[in-house]
């Protein structure tokens, strides 16, 4: 009875430290010249079905401080390597193209 409690205890509290982990990251603002881009993490998560490998870590470290790699001037590098944000974010991609679209990601204010 002792071994099922703990591992009750355990499963629930690593469950509620995933959920803690996506609130912590549901948005994450990157500024730039272009104006403030904003990552709402969470419609990412749904977009991908909760599948957290579809990103992590072939794309991206799940590391709110890791770098992108999607700066000024590699856009069409990263949607051509199907890297970064361009894995998604390109030409005939699971997402809006970036090209024609800087306002839906750039926000300047």
């Amino acid at each position: 009875m002792r071994t099922f409690t703990a591992c009750l205890l355990t499963a629930a509290l690593l469950g509620a430290l995933g959920l803690l982990a996506q609130e912590v990251l549901t948005k994450l603002t990157f500024p730039t010249k272009n104006g403030t881009v904003t990552f709402d993490h969470r419609a990412h998560v749904g977009s991908a079905n909760g599948d957290c490998t579809a990103c992590h870590d072939k794309l991206f470290k799940p590391d709110a401080k890791a770098p992108l790699n999607y700066k000024l001037a590699i856009h069409k590098t990263a949607e051509m390597q199907k890297a970064s944000c361009g894995a998604c974010h390109r030409p005939g991609g699971t997402a809006f193209q970036s090209k024609g679209n800087c306002a839906k990601c750039h926000v300047k204010g």
